[in-house]
């Protein structure tokens, strides 16, 4: 059984078509890149699969649970709040932007959740926030604020939170958009180095190289539908004119 199942999703915002029918699958442990150029869909895909947009047509599925399908009119339905909350557990995003909750420590970000959705008990979030911040390479900034971290440092504190809830999949868009080139190579040995973990990852990413190097699949996007959609080796070596322009631009990355 597939972990995530999205079949013939479609979104517009007002007259502007975002996502044209879309259909991708992702099992326990894969990890999936999703490339493309800038307005191609991709934020918005990750968007409808985390619950933050509402799709308007097609179906969602978390490991056999139908979060949305469409009724007899061909809209998208979703499932009871009772259903949705329950499948928020199988995931954790990472934003662009951190989101860090700039009033509190490190540690009171990566286990605010554990505390208040999980209701675990304080000091074992703790505990298992130390043992992220371990993983991150932050565990001696525990106690300080998001304004005394590097862009790098912020976003593996937030990976640490994401990971905190023990998510099957995590979602990534585009994680490293915000930093300079030397913090970009520390987040994603960060993101290469949670293969371990063996859980799966969907990441929009622009790195081409690291997508290539890290994925069991890569989706290409443009203009809102899927164009070139297999294995690593596959999409990088297609013969699609549209998918060769878009990796002319990486010459000598690749």
């Amino acid at each position: 059984m597939n972990l995530l199942e999205m079949k013939n999703v479609k979104k517009s915002f007002g007259e502007l078509e975002v996502l044209k029918d879309i259909s991708l699958t992702v099992s326990d442990g894969e990890i999936v890149s999703i490339i493309g150029p800038s307005g191609s869909g991709k934020s918005t895909l990750l968007r409808c699969a985390t619950l933050l947009e509402r799709m308007d047509a097609g179906s969602l599925l978390y490991d056999g649970t139908v979060v949305c399908e469409n009724d007899d009119t061909g809209k998208a339905v979703y499932a009871d709040k009772k259903t949705l909350r329950a499948v928020k557990s199988v995931y954790g995003l990472v934003f662009q932007q951190f989101n860090l909750f700039p009033h509190w420590t490190v540690l009171q970000n990566v286990t605010d959740a554990l505390v208040h959705v999980k209701k675990t008990p304080k000091k074992d979030a703790e505990d298992r926030g130390l043992q992220l911040l371990e993983k991150m390479g932050l565990r001696d900034r525990a106690s300080a604020y998001p304004y005394q971290l590097s862009g790098g440092q912020q976003q593996r504190v937030a990976i640490a939170r994401a990971l905190a809830l023990n998510p099957r999949v995590l979602f990534f868009d585009e994680p490293t958009s915000a930093l300079d080139p030397e913090l970009t190579q520390e987040v994603l040995k960060v993101i290469k180095s949670l293969k371990e973990l063996h859980i799966a990852m969907v990441i929009v990413t622009h790195e081409m190289a690291f997508a290539k190097d890290i994925s069991d699949q890569v989706i290409f996007m443009a203009d809102g539908v899927i164009v070139e959609q297999g294995t690593a080796k596959e999409v990088f070596n297609s013969e699609n004119a549209r998918m060769k322009a878009f990796l002319g631009r990486y010459q000598g990355i690749l």
